[in-house]
């Protein structure tokens, strides 16, 4: 038969797939994949079922419904001091994935060159090879995952046409610094580069930190799209409504990928997510303070069981380092942890196109309490063994 397109023919089948099938055959408590198992807010499922019922359910404009639009920037204005023009400065997508793909569309053409930093969420390297263009890789290391200056500018160069920024950080559970941040706006104004802004834990930050917006650093405010994601703020990651802000051209561009990806997301969705929006800052507020709350419980749960937990300043993820368990390879182990203790977890070298680092595996804390309480209870067979 005739070839296919390789860049999708020659990707092999997801780490998280590979690890939700084991731990359904394992009966294992299933700490991989990055969802949380509550229902999400009931006034905003409310929202959802009223405007199925009762509004329309053909197609919404194609850049997204006003009301959700303008929540998105009364949104920036409240959290972030921004003054967004909804009408040419937003964008609705089925999803945050989307508005990825609509972005790297949108922006790259074969020749071009765009930076991931690593380890990164497994979209990134497929749409981008899609798009033509050649990836370039800053990649971090355990256990601080900091941006560093020397490998900022080996991955830069004049044909950098974008770098993508996931921050909060998905799986370090970093959150760059300041001056972190700063250096990259450094690197990218240098480059004349675009920034994709994968911000979706925005509301996920803990101990008393607050999220800083790309759109906020210096020099950057035309060059970023900031993307959003009601699945991480609304704990509703079936929904799949992603949210843009940009500048005005930039809108337009990702507005003509949009709509031959997906056109449009379901209205009552998008009803409800303004909604959401729209909800009291002691919303926001109660959502990292649970999340946190969940990760303390579970963190210091592997403390006690004397594993090396990594710093976790936001996300829905905990990191730990399986050196001091006498592991070489985080693959191996992950298999091992689901076969033998019945505990799925994912290998962080599924995150990097190289894989440097084989030492740390990923675990998802967005569960119940009596779900992280039985993970525990398993995980303490490493040491009993």
């Amino acid at each position: 038969m005739r070839s296919t397109n390789p860049t999708y023919a020659n990707l092999p089948t997801t780490i998280f797939e590979t690890m939700s099938r084991l731990a359904r055959h394992y009966d294992a408590v299933n700490l991989g994949q990055g969802f949380p198992d509550d229902k999400g807010p009931i006034d905003v499922l409310q929202q959802a079922a009223t405007q199925l019922l009762e509004g329309s359910n053909q197609y919404p404009p194609m850049m997204g419904i006003p009301a959700l639009r303008q929540a998105v920037a009364r949104h920036a204005r409240r959290f972030y001091g921004l003054e967004i023009d909804w009408q040419n400065e937003t964008l609705v997508t089925s999803g945050a994935t989307e508005a990825l793909a609509a972005a790297i569309f949108a922006l790259v053409e074969p020749g071009d060159e765009v930076v991931l930093i690593e380890p990164f969420y497994d979209a990134y390297l497929p749409l981008v090879l899609r798009a033509g263009a050649t990836p370039r890789f800053v990649s971090l290391k355990p256990p601080h995952w900091r941006l560093e200056r020397a490998d900022l500018a080996a991955a830069f160069s004049p044909r950098t046409k974008a770098v993508i920024v996931n921050n909060p950080m998905n799986p370090t559970g970093r959150v760059f610094s300041a001056a972190e941040l700063d250096l990259l706006a450094e690197f990218v104004t240098g480059s004349d580069a675009y920034v994709i802004a994968d911000e979706v834990y925005e509301h996920l930050v803990f101990d008393g930190a607050t999220h800083r917006t790309l759109l906020k650093v210096a020099g950057l405010q035309d060059r970023v799209i900031k993307i959003g994601s009601a699945g991480k703020t609304f704990s509703l990651t079936g929904w799949k409504v992603g949210y843009v802000t940009a500048d005005q051209h930039l809108i337009n561009l990702l507005g003509k990928a949009h709509q031959f990806l997906t056109f449009t997301t379901p209205p009552n969705l998008q009803a409800a997510v303004a909604f959401g929006l729209d909800k009291p800052a002691s919303y926001f507020q109660d959502l990292a303070i649970d999340m946190q709350r969940r990760r303390d419980r579970f963190i210091e749960g592997l403390k006690a069981l004397e594993l090396d937990v990594l710093l976790c300043e936001g996300t829905y993820f905990a990191n730990v380092d399986i050196t001091g368990l006498g592991a070489k390879d985080d693959d191996v182990f992950c298999r091992r942890l689901v076969e033998e203790l019945g505990v799925a977890a994912i290998p962080v070298s599924a995150f990097y196109k190289e894989a440097p680092v084989r030492s740390v595996i990923r675990f998802c804390f967005a569960k119940q309490d009596a779900v992280l309480d039985a993970a525990l209870l398993r995980l303490a067979g490493l040491r009993q063994g």
